[in-house]
């Protein structure tokens, strides 16, 4: 079945929305903004988690609702209800009609089609029962357990989401998407001692859970929080001070995202809040960096099929060889700047308007290894895992916490170090790399990235860095 009649189905068979006077109303109430759609969903979600030897919380949730925006000019009404019923709609198109009242503009083009999809249109919650999910927890943290004497703690937890959405714009045209997603996190707490540290693990995409069940996958998940919690338990204390570092390949690209990727992102650049604001065609990165937005990876947490706009999602190359040659665009910022969107409308939920968001952003490799970029290194930080960061749109600084990061001594990774941030400007640090790796790779599928209270789904990537120069965080002297 696809998509559209699967939408269909839900919508105006079971909701009980009549089509034909839905899209009236929809037509009526965009007449002479430049853009808009209403936006339906229905959304299935679950969770359960295993903590302290026994499963701490199980919970299930099933929303729907719709969001109807209009725009005029660089002006949005937006309304939304819960309630999917024509009444409902009819009065969100009474309060969205404020903000083109007097307007006469042209609507805008709808989106290309497209015949692609990139996920199987499959409910994750549906294909597993409860007792199979509980079970993989329980087994997860009985392997845990055994694997090492100085586990103290195993936490474990699965999550899933199907959320079917249809966009009918004023012309008619109607756009519709069925979106599986799922996830693990493993954590693992060791103790030697009175001393105690943590490792974890997670992986996910848009899949089935069944992709998680075989023992040869989940495993190696374990094996990893537990490898990160063991290299934590020996780790020293980091130094600190301006240094050379070497990020890994992988989730470590979540630096580039927070630090770099945002800032490429329209609408800061439209309004001119970005640091790269006003710097398109120019050099804004060491020769041979090129960084692309990609949502059409099969299966990957970030792609999408289509947005919440109905465009398509694309490769979006915004660095190439270190020149700033594009940014990622949602309709009314691409229509305001005069280019074409690019398939990076996002919104959480039907309860949030669109703007433009990351997919999967991803730095392409290089040519050189990373046992040749550690071997270059006398003395710097070799930084594998991340945690939490920050950083600051407008002037580019960042605050990174390294989770697993190591101390380079003569070319070689010598011993693990606790308590090293990564502190700096995202455009200065892009002029400060020096050697590019030729193992480009992508996260495990865990990544949420926040924007103005909105969440969403979205993945990172890159080959192992060199980069001069970072100011590096610690506790002890450099």
């Amino acid at each position: 079945m696809s998509t559209l009649a699967v939408t269909d189905d839900i919508f105006f068979n079971r909701a009980g929305l009549d089509r034909s006077r839905t899209e009236s109303i929809v037509s009526e109430a965009l007449a002479g903004a430049d853009d808009g759609e209403l936006f339906l969903e229905y959304s299935q979600s679950e969770s359960l988690a295993w903590d302290d030897g026994k499963l701490k919380s199980a919970s299930f949730d099933t929303s729907q609702g719709f969001g109807l925006r209009a725009i005029s000019g660089e002006s949005t009404g937006y309304a939304h209800a819960s309630t999917l019923s024509e009444d409902a709609i009819r009065r969100a198109a009474e309060t969205v009609k404020a903000v083109h009242a007097g307007h006469s503009g042209t609507m805008a083009e709808p989106p290309t089609g497209t015949n692609r999809a990139l996920y199987e249109a499959i409910n994750p919650l549906a294909l597993v029962d409860f007792e199979t999910k509980v079970k993989l927890l329980s087994d997860i943290d009985a392997y845990a357990r055994g694997r090492d004497p100085r586990v103290r703690q195993v936490s474990a937890s699965i999550g899933g989401e199907w959320q079917a959405v249809q966009i009918i714009r004023a012309d008619g045209l109607r756009v519709s998407d069925v979106r599986p997603l799922v996830r693990l996190n493993i954590s693992v707490v060791v103790a030697d001692g009175d001393r105690m540290e943590s490792g974890g693990h997670g992986a996910g995409g848009r899949t089935s859970y069944e992709a998680y069940l075989d023992p040869a996958a989940w495993q190696g998940q374990v094996d990893e929080a537990l490898r990160q919690a063991l290299v934590n338990l020996g780790s020293i204390a980091a130094p600190a001070g301006e240094m050379t570092v070497v990020l890994g390949n992988g989730w470590p690209g979540i630096l580039l995202h927070e630090a770099i990727g945002h800032g490429l992102e329209g609408d800061f650049n439209r309004k001119k809040t970005s640091a790269f604001a006003g710097l398109l065609g120019q050099r804004i990165a060491a020769p041979g960096v090129t960084v692309v937005d990609d949502g059409t990876i099969e299966g990957r947490r970030g792609s999408l099929t289509v947005d919440d706009e109905g465009t398509p999602s694309q490769s979006t190359t915004l660095i190439e060889d270190g020149i700033l040659v594009g940014f990622m665009q949602d309709r009314m910022n691409a229509r305001l700047m005069g280019v074409k969107p690019t398939g990076n409308g996002r919104r959480q939920s039907f309860g949030h308007h669109p703007m433009p968001r990351m997919t999967n952003t991803v730095m392409r490799s290089g040519d050189r290894t990373p046992e040749e970029i550690i071997r270059s290194v006398k003395k710097g930080l070799y930084a594998v895992n991340f945690g939490g960061g920050q950083v600051d749109i407008t002037s580019g600084k960042f605050v990174f916490s390294a989770s697993e990061a190591y101390l380079i001594e003569d070319g070689k990774v010598g011993p693990a170090v606790k308590g090293a941030t990564l502190i700096g400007n995202g455009a200065d640090a892009l002029t400060k790399v020096s050697m590019i790796g030729n193992d480009m790779a992508l996260d495990p599928g865990i990544g949420t990235c926040g924007k103005e209270g909105q969440g969403v789904p979205v993945g990172v990537g890159q080959p192992t860095l060199r980069i001069d120069g970072l100011t590096v965080g610690g506790t002890a002297a450099a």
